[in-house]
């Protein structure tokens, strides 16, 4: 089983950018589809974006699409996600998280990083 941990997240002004990074452990990362999620305060965790394994396919909620890619490096079992033209309401804490299967349902993801925080100034 893999381990995660993210980093990347911070501050940023509406409009600017940062790239999320998940580091995994273990030697069977590239066995795993994976996805990030995120929370904002007093809602649910929510989907955002999901990679297959090889990084071949991708997927992304519709609130992110165009702004937001995710994609991956097997060698260095880290997977990433970019983020664009940031807007206040992405406020929240992301988390990346395994999937055994290439699929978008919150419930079938696990094991969790513990998130990193990224905050949009208005």
């Amino acid at each position: 089983q893999v381990q995660l941990v993210e980093s990347g997240g911070g501050l940023v002004q509406a409009g600017g950018s940062l790239r999320l990074s998940c580091a995994a452990s273990g030697r069977t990362f590239s066995s795993y589809a994976m996805g990030w999620f995120r929370q904002a305060p007093g809602k649910e965790r929510e989907f955002v974006a999901a990679i297959s394994r090889s990084g071949g396919l991708q997927y992304y909620a519709d609130s992110v699409k165009g702004r937001f890619t995710i994609s991956r490096d097997n060698a260095k079992n880290t997977v990433y996600l970019q983020i664009n033209s940031l807007k206040p309401e992405d406020t929240a804490v992301y988390y990346c998280a395994a999937n055994p299967r290439y699929t978008t349902n919150k419930a079938d993801f696990g094991p969790w990083g513990q998130g990193t925080q990224v905050t949009v100034s208005s």
